[in-house]
C-alpha cells in the first residue's frame, strides 16, 4: 500500500520573499552607515545642498524598506488567514506576533542599537510601529476587502492634511498624538521614550498590503496579478509626478530647482519619513509593486540568494543588528578609540556586503529549521 505523496504544509511565495530579502538587504546598508559612518550623519530631512550626493542616494535606497517591509506584512498576514484549506480567523495570530515585536523593540532591538540594558534613551522604531500595525489589522481585518482598502488609502493619502494639528502640552492628547503622528518623546522619567515612527500611516500602509492579498490567491492567474501590480505602480508614481511636480499636495518639504540636475533631483527626491509623507509612499510603495510584478518573471541565482533573507527576516534583523554592535565594540577596542568609523559611502557598502555574506547561511539554515520543524513558536519568528 503506497502512502500518498506529502504536500508541504505551507508553500511560500517566491516573489514575496524575493522582494522581502531585497528589503532585509537595502537595509542593511543603511544600518552600517548608522554605525560605522556617523562623522557624516544624515540629517531628517537630508540637506541636499550639504549632502554628498553618494551618501543622499544610499539613504533613498533605504528608504524603500519600512514601507515594502509593513506592505508585505499585510499581504503575508492575509495569505495567513486565507490558506489553501480554506479560512481561518488572523486575530491571535497579528495579536500575539504584533505583542511580541512589541517587546522586541523594548528589550531585544534597544539593546542591539544602545549596548546597554539600562539605556538613557529607548526608541521605539520600525518593530515598535510594525507591532502596533499589526494589532490594529487584528482589530480591522474583518472588515470587507474594499473598506479595508478605502480606511487605508484614506490615512495614507489624508493624515498630511493633520500636520498642524496640535494640543496643549503634557495631556493625554499630547501623547497620543505623539504615538500617531508627531514623531517626538513620550516620556522622560524614570527613562526618556523617544517615538521615533509615528503610528498612523503605518496603519494605513498594513492595511494596503492586506486589501492586495487576494491578488495573491491560487485563483489567481499570475498575468491578471502582475497586471494590476504594474497599475497600481505606475498609477502610484504619475500621481506622484503630478503632486510633487508642483508641491501641490502631499509632502511638507517643497522642492525647488538648484544650480545642478543632480542637486534638482535630490531636491525633488528628498521626502519627509517621520511621519512618512504621502509622497514617500507613492514613490517607495509605486516602485515596490513594480517590483513585485517584474520579479516573478526573473529566475537567476541572485533571486534565490534574496529569497533566502526574506525567508527569515526577522533571525536576519536582530542577528545582523547584532553583529555590527560586536564589530563595532571590538574594531573600537583594538584600535583603542572611543569608536570606529569609515572614510568613504563605498566602505559602506563594501561593509554591508560582507555582512550578508556573514549571515547567508545561518539565516538559510534558520530559514529551513522555520519550514520544517513544525513547531508552533517558530511562526512567530
Amino acid at each position: 500500500m503506497h502512502s500518498p505523496p506529502v504536500t508541504p504544509p505551507n508553500p511560500r511565495i517566491a516573489s514575496i520573499d524575493v522582494v522581502r530579502g531585497l528589503v532585509m538587504l537595502i537595509m542593511t546598508l543603511d544600518h552600517v552607515r548608522e554605525t560605522f559612518y556617523l562623522q557624516h550623519q544624515v540629517s531628517d530631512p537630508m540637506d541636499v545642498a550639504g549632502t554628498d550626493p553618494a551618501l543622499f542616494f544610499s539613504r533613498l535606497a533605504a528608504h524603500f524598506c519600512a514601507p515594502m517591509f509593513v506592505f508585505l506584512t499585510g499581504l503575508s498576514a492575509w495569505l495567513y488567514a486565507n490558506p489553501a484549506s480554506g479560512t481561518r480567523s488572523a486575530t491571535g495570530f497579528l495579536a500575539k506576533r504584533g505583542a511580541f515585536l512589541i517587546l522586541l523593540e523594548i528589550v531585544v532591538i534597544n539593546f542591539a542599537w544602545t549596548g546597554t540594558f539600562t539605556p538613557h534613551t529607548v526608541y521605539l522604531q520600525v518593530m515598535w510601529a510594525i507591532g502596533l500595525s499589526m494589532l490594529a489589522l487584528a482589530l480591522l481585518h474583518r472588515l470587507p476587502l474594499l473598506l479595508l482598502a478605502a480606511i487605508g488609502a484614506a490615512i495614507v493619502a489624508g493624515h498630511n492634511a493633520l500636520a498642524g494639528v496640535a494640543f496643549a502640552p503634557d495631556t493625554w492628547a499630547t501623547s497620543a498624538w505623539t504615538i500617531l503622528e508627531q514623531r517626538g518623546n513620550l516620556m522622560y522619567d524614570p527613562v526618556r521614550v523617544r517615538i521615533s515612527y509615528p503610528l498612523l500611516a503605518w496603519i494605513g500602509v498594513i492595511l494596503l498590503g492586506y486589501a492586495c492579498g487576494p491578488l495573491y490567491a491560487r485563483s489567481m492567474p499570475a498575468v491578471q496579478r502582475r497586471r494590476w501590480l504594474m497599475v497600481a505602480g505606475v498609477t502610484s508614481l504619475l500621481l506622484l509626478a503630478l503632486l510633487r511636480t508642483w508641491n501641490v499636495y502631499g509632502e511638507p518639504l517643497p522642492w525647488a530647482p538648484h544650480e545642478t540636475l543632480l542637486r534638482s533631483a535630490m531636491s525633488w527626491l528628498n521626502f519627509t519619513k517621520y511621519p512618512p509623507s504621502l509622497d514617500f509612499l507613492l514613490l517607495t510603495l509605486g516602485v515596490g509593486v513594480l517590483v513585485l510584478a517584474w520579479i516573478e518573471r526573473i529566475d537567476a541565482g541572485w533571486v534565490r540568494v534574496a529569497a533566502v533573507f526574506g525567508g527569515a527576516p526577522l533571525f536576519f534583523y536582530i542577528a545582523h543588528l547584532y553583529l555590527l554592535l560586536v564589530a563595532q565594540r571590538v574594531a573600537a577596542a583594538v584600535l583603542d578609540v572611543p569608536r570606529v568609523d569609515v572614510d568613504h559611502v563605498w566602505q559602506v557598502w563594501l561593509c554591508s556586503v560582507l555582512l550578508a555574506l556573514l549571515l547567508y547561511w545561518p539565516t538559510q539554515r534558520f530559514g529551513r529549521y522555520k519550514r520544517e520543524s513544525g513547531k508552533a513558536w517558530v511562526k512567530y519568528l
